[in-house]
């Protein structure tokens, strides 16, 4: 009876537990049970969207688990353009972040994970914006042949492509992109050169997944006529796992944790509709799939596998998994014999992982060392271990990409671990390991990925690889695995990393923008970093002619790969203000090594390495400054106080609780970071401190924040209320309403040429509601929009000032936007302002 109600189980339990990035994955009977029931589906569903966190994992984890379709979910952008609540990374580098927490999710969901080249730009209130910076012909081509590559039976949208102007320009733009493709897709006429590779696809249906958002409210949404949409009831409880679909979904979500995105899940019934907008009616509306053969019967040739696949999930012992091998490795047999490119190789991946999981067959390359240069030889150690009573022979392994195939013919006995050691010749050719995507320099909207096979792949792509070649049941079976490196962690256990292709050297220089405030000599310096044993040449900083470098080179010598060491060439300033781009090049020989390395380390995600040119922006500016003592409390994470050190302000980061009169007394201004009123729960018992701070004759910054999620109402001493206005056009009319005001006027004179350069947007969830006691000081809007007037507010309190501000600082510092700058400085020196006779600040 136990058995016989297992088998009625539909859900496929690959990756449910929450592993650290890329440990191997050891699935229990149960799992392998479920994956075998997933093989005997050929349905598939391609969910998209905009962005990571578009995604309705409940949807996706149901359609994978219950219904044990092939789920991805396309997203558009890798989320470049949104703010991080875990560290300082912004733009491409968060990017790398969300797209990693992308594939985590996947991991618990069950679905698959694609991408376009579009680059997230940031907020865009219209899919036409959208599209002009996207370049909508390339990213049109991207989901065409996402679609031709995926093969889905079934489309479904998360946005409704009727809405223009009423969501993110970018979601409205998914979902128009989408409905464009959903014929496109199958004509050949349509981007033929893609057809070398795939070929043409047409979709059986394609569906907008509403949901309450979609209605303004939760009682609207419950009190809407359904009755053309079709229900499915996602709510399914999986006994196997003691958890509910929705619950697998939350812990999806919580991936996103660079967007605070944790879920808590919740059991019971629970509905999800989707209303038909493209291709053959339903009928019962019952299933997505309804006149779709979704079994082996529609590959030809295929009936007699599908009929072996069920036999085999009919006498599984859970017991015992290894009982199926021998069916298992016919049926991988039967897959390679057929005359078919789609279904046929996807199966066969699928049922190789279910064969090693049910013999415990356990496969593994691990390198001696996490890096390796091109060129290098590195150690590879190899384990081959067969944890069941199934005959099999390790005939071969062959490393990839040198593709050299070294003999073997080992037996491979029950639970008899067998060491191989090995050494891999890399060519001097080969790829640094670095985000695919980054490699060549894009576009404000798009990324520059030239090889057609690429696109859409999500993960960095890895060459260094062993494959193992087995004899099961007498047929020959190659098991791939990617070379990682490993080490313990007396905390953490157990860590796994991959290996990384490296330059033999990366320099970083130290400041990644400088300011130059008069003709001074400025130390600059440079990080030197070995990516292998024995490294000589000579470091050189490259500036225009008019910026005096010296010296001109810089000689190392360094003997252990790995080792960092600084260096500082000494830089002077032309007499006028002007920026410039500084570039550290390391010179080995003939060669030149201008890339900067950049780690990515989170627990929840695989480590990352990054490559950048190594640049930094410097600046000669008559920028002034006054002598604040600046406290900065952050929020999210940013950049800001590096940068405020660099304008010359002596900087403390103050912890919330810390928060007291007699700590604040030493300070001229306290600076809240981004979102520090979203995330920073301490500080709502901190305000009357502030307050009184503020009131006893300093300054208080209060940087943006978002309108929902506040940890309290009262962030002003006077009535203040966030909204969504913002303004996305980073070149938009800045208009001045107080243009007599201190914070225009002192130190520094602000004109409308201090908004020329900005990136990404002017600013963002500006208050629309403020008591008569604030001076709003500057007004902009988007095109077509009516004013925003709260981008800079300032109010007098007792004797101080209290400002706020929705500006994007935190974007506009690090990018050394001199006219952010100037305006920043004048708003902390406002207190000095008062010092000064107003006749003689200048108008």
């Amino acid at each position: 009876m136990q058995k016989k109600h297992i088998l009625v189980l539909t859900v496929f339990l690959f990756c449910f537990q929450i592993i650290i990035a890329q440990n191997p994955k050891k699935p229990s009977s149960v799992e392998i049970y479920s994956q075998i029931q997933k093989l005997n589906f050929l349905g598939s569903v391609l969910y998209i969207a905009a962005h990571p966190d578009d995604e309705n994992t409940r949807l996706i984890s149901y359609l994978s688990n219950e219904q044990k379709a092939r789920t991805g979910y396309l997203s558009l952008t890798r989320g470049d353009g949104g703010q991080n609540l875990i560290g300082t990374q912004l733009r491409e580098l968060l990017g790398v972040i969300r797209t990693q927490e992308l594939i985590e999710a996947r991991k618990i969901d069950g679905g698959e994970q694609l991408f376009s080249r579009a680059n997230d730009f940031g907020f865009s209130k219209n899919p036409t914006e959208t599209l002009q910076i996207w370049d909508k012909e390339k990213v049109l081509a991207d989901v065409v042949w996402a679609i031709r590559k995926f093969q889905p039976d079934v489309i479904v949208n998360r946005f409704d492509h009727r809405s223009p102007g009423t969501t993110h320009g970018h979601h409205t733009a998914s979902s128009m992109l989408s409905v464009e493709s959903f014929n496109l897709a199958n004509n050949p006429l349509i981007f033929p050169e893609q057809l070398k590779l795939v070929q043409p696809w047409q979709p059986k249906r394609q569906f907008f997944n509403t949901s309450w958002w979609f209605y303004g409210s939760i009682e609207k949404y419950n009190a809407a006529d359904k009755t053309n949409l079709i229900a499915m009831q996602t709510g399914v409880y999986y006994p196997a796992t003691g958890k509910s679909n929705q619950e697998i979904a939350a812990l999806s979500r919580s991936r996103h944790q660079s967007q605070g995105f944790g879920s808590t899940g919740v059991r019971g019934e629970d509905t999800e509709y989707l209303e038909l907008i493209n291709g053959a009616p339903l009928n019962d509306k019952k299933s997505l799939f309804e006149g779709i053969d979704t079994t082996w019967n529609r590959v030809k040739g295929g009936k007699a596998i599908g009929e072996l696949l069920t036999k085999i999930a009919a006498e599984f012992d859970f017991n015992n998994p290894s009982a199926s091998i021998p069916n298992l490795a016919k049926a991988y047999s039967m897959m390679q014999a057929l005359d078919e490119n789609h279904w046929a190789p996807l199966k066969s991946a699928e049922i190789k992982k279910i064969i090693a999981a049910c013999s415990g067959l356990y496969l593994e390359a691990v390198a001696q060392n996490q890096e390796a240069t091109p060129g290098s030889n590195i150690k590879l150690k190899l384990e081959a271990i067969n944890r069941s009573a199934t005959p099999m022979q390790l005939l071969s392994v062959t490393t990839l990409p040198n593709e050299v195939k070294t003999t073997q013919k080992l037996e491979l006995k029950n639970n008899i671990l067998n060491n191989i050691n090995l050494d891999l010749r890399l060519a001097e050719s080969i790829n640094y390991t670095q985000p695919y995507w980054l490699q060549e320099t894009g576009t404000d909207g798009m990324y520059t990925v030239n090889n057609q096979q690429n696109i859409g792949i999500p993960d960095i792509i890895r060459e260094v690889k062993v494959v193992f070649n087995l004899k099961i049941s007498e047929i020959e079976i190659p098991f791939e695995r990617t070379v990682v490196y490993k080490y313990n962690d007396d905390v953490k256990g157990e860590i796994y990393n991959y290996l990384d292709i490296v330059p033999e050297i990366t320099t970083t220089i130290v400041d990644n923008v400088l300011l130059f405030k008069d003709n001074k000599v400025k130390y600059v310096g440079v990080k030197i970093r070995t990516g292998k044993d024995g490294v000589k040449g000579n470091l050189q900083l490259e500036l225009p002619k008019n910026w005096n470098v010296s010296p001109k080179l810089i000689p190392f010598d360094i003997a252990k790969k790995g080792t960092e060491q600084i260096v500082y060439f000494e830089v002077t300033p032309p007499n006028k203000p002007e920026e410039a781009v500084a570039r550290s090049v390391a010179i080995i020989g003939n060669k030149r090594f201008d890339k900067e390395q950049i780690f990515i380390n989170y627990d929840h995600i695989t480590k990352q390495q990054v490559l950048k040119p190594a640049e930094a922006k410097l600046i000669k500016t008559d920028l002034k400054t006054t002598n604040e003592k600046i406290a900065y409390i952050m929020g999210a994470g940013d950049e800001v106080p590096n940068i405020l050190t660099q304008l010359g302000y002596k900087v403390t980061l103050l912890k919330p609780e810390e928060i007291s009169p007699e700590k604040l007394e030493n300070f001229d201004v306290v600076m809240t970071g981004v979102r520090a009123y979203n995330t920073i729960n301490a500080l709502a018992f901190k305000q009357d401190i502030l307050f009184e701070f503020v009131k006893s004759g300093k300054t208080m910054v209060v940087q943006y924040n978002t309108n929902s999620d506040l940890i309290t109402d009262n962030i002003a001493p006077y009535s203040l209320k966030l909204s969504k206005d913002r303004v996305t056009e980073e070149d938009a009319e800045v208009r001045f309403l107080a243009p007599n005001h201190p914070v225009l006027n002192f130190p520094n004179k602000i004109t409308a040429k201090d908004f020329e350069g900005w990136k990404q947007e002017q600013g963002l969830y500006y208050p629309n509601e403020f008591d008569k006691a604030f001076t709003p000081i500057l007004s902009s809007n988007d095109k077509g929009e009516t004013p925003k007037n709260g981008a800079l507010l300032i109010a007098p309190y007792g004797k101080g000032y209290y400002i706020y501000t929705g500006l994007s600082f935190f974007r506009e510092l690090p990018e050394g936007v001199t006219g952010a700058y100037k305006l920043m400085s004048n708003i902390i020196s406002l207190k000095s302002a008062d010092k000064i006779p107003a006749s003689t600040i200048k108008k």
